[in-house]
């Protein structure tokens, strides 16, 4: 799984911005934009073996992937959670749950979902948003 981004000149700097995981970080250079997007994300997730990486695209396009997904989706539901103001018990509710740990093993990464479950986890946290899947080979 990959998760889109895109990198642009602002001024003297270059920015990348991650839409989904609502990050956005800089460098002096695009190279250095997408050191410092695998540093952001290696920091947000906090795990000593965790190593993400970014893959170039055309017109600023890029992806980003990572050694272990889960992690990359539980840092997509965590920062949609936080976006939308809500307690892992309130996300938790809005699933259906009785416990806020059928939500929050998914936030933390000890359960990978299904891609049917990833968007029913989404819908919890983001209701009436969708999850735009981008085709990497297109890019």
């Amino acid at each position: 799984m990959r998760f889109y981004g895109k990198v642009y000149k602002d001024g003297k700097v270059w920015l990348a911005e991650l839409p989904l995981l609502d990050a956005m970080t800089q460098g002096h250079t695009r190279k250095e934009a997408y050191a410092m997007v695998e540093d952001l994300l290696e920091s947000l997730v906090n795990r000593p073996s965790f190593k993400v990486s970014v893959h170039p695209g055309k017109h600023g396009d890029f992806e980003v992937s990572a050694n272990d997904p889960r992690f990359l989706i539980s840092l997509f539901l965590r920062r949609q959670r936080e976006r939308s103001g809500l307690s892992l018990s309130e996300a938790a509710e809005r699933l259906g749950a009785k416990s806020r740990n059928a939500y929050a093993r998914y936030e933390r990464g000890t359960s990978m979902p299904s891609l049917e479950k990833l968007v029913e986890l989404y819908q919890a946290v983001a209701p009436g948003k969708d999850i735009v899947l981008h085709d990497s080979a297109a890019a």
